[in-house]
């Protein structure tokens, strides 16, 4: 009774920024492998800015947990599964896949978060149903506008963008400097996957002024059950030590199966599941 009392009267926190994975799809468009651990900052400046950011004050609030689904849109009964989810979680949704667009409604009015997971180059060659329209390296701002707008005309309830491999893309400044004006002029945050430790995602999104985060840990079918488990429990102490964590999933059977058995865990630890917006805002939970 007093741990409710005293949880109700928390107020509200701001929260921005921080922390890794291109990893491979089996049922959907495939991905590459990702760093087991989150990568070294990109710079003094990213420091800085990040430093600025954090010296702020801000209101105490419950650990909030941020769930992301990538890689939804190309297996419709895959995709109804995590709709049926029992805690909030946000959807990535590729573009142009077959259920992309109803799956991106039907989450936004169960009251999930959706973003346009943005398909963009991988260092090595991947072949998937991505390839006819990757952002890449050296694309004109106008090439990159047109793609851009195609994906929010199909997904128009999406309130951020993350990338769908993009070990490339994301190195390079200049690319993520015009992708980043582009989200600016739009009004869409942006949530760096973190497929490769050299990204300057969040650098440049600061620059621009642009709400940016990044994942800070990713669990994956592939893995084995008791290394999920531990993922799990990182992401939960992740949470409490800094008051929120972004754990990114593939949303494959193994991952929604691992998860659903993990949910009760939350409340154990007294630690709320959040859409990546309410992460963002620093809003709790309703």
């Amino acid at each position: 009774m007093l741990l409710s009392f005293f949880a109700g009267l928390l107020t509200i926190g701001v929260a921005v920024l921080m922390p890794g994975g291109e990893s491979r799809n089996v049922s959907g468009p495939p991905a590459q492998g990702e760093p087991s651990a989150p990568p070294p900052g990109t710079g003094e400046a990213e420091e800085t800015a990040r430093d600025e950011r954090e010296a702020t004050p801000v209101e105490e609030t419950a650990p909030r947990l941020a769930i992301v689904v990538d890689d939804c849109g190309y297996d419709p009964t895959r995709d109804a599964e995590w709709l049926k989810f029992p805690e909030k979680i946000t959807m990535a949704v590729i573009p142009f896949g077959p259920s992309s667009r109803r799956l991106a409604r039907t989450a936004h009015e169960r009251g999930f978060g959706v973003l346009i997971h943005v398909p963009m180059e991988p260092e090595s060659p991947v072949s998937d149903r991505t390839e006819g329209f990757r952002l890449l390296k050296g694309m004109s701002m106008e090439e990159m506008d047109s793609l851009l707008g195609r994906m929010i005309e199909e997904n128009s309830w999406a309130s951020g963008v993350s990338n769908h491999m993009g070990s490339a893309f994301t190195a390079d400044l200049e690319s993520m400097g015009t992708l980043v004006s582009l989200l600016k002029s739009r009004g869409l945050f942006l949530l760096d996957s973190v497929t490769t430790p050299r990204s300057v995602a969040v650098l440049a999104a600061l620059r621009a002024g642009v709400p940016v985060t990044r994942r800070d840990v990713f669990l994956d079918a592939g893995i084995q059950p008791e290394e999920m488990r531990l993922r799990w429990k990182q992401a939960l102490e992740i949470a409490k030590e800094k008051g929120k964590a972004i754990l990114v999933c593939h949303g494959r059977k193994g991952s929604f199966r691992t998860i659903l058995d993990l949910v009760p865990d939350l409340e154990a630890e007294g630690i709320r599941a959040v859409t990546i917006d309410e992460l963002l805002a620093g809003r709790r939970r309703q």
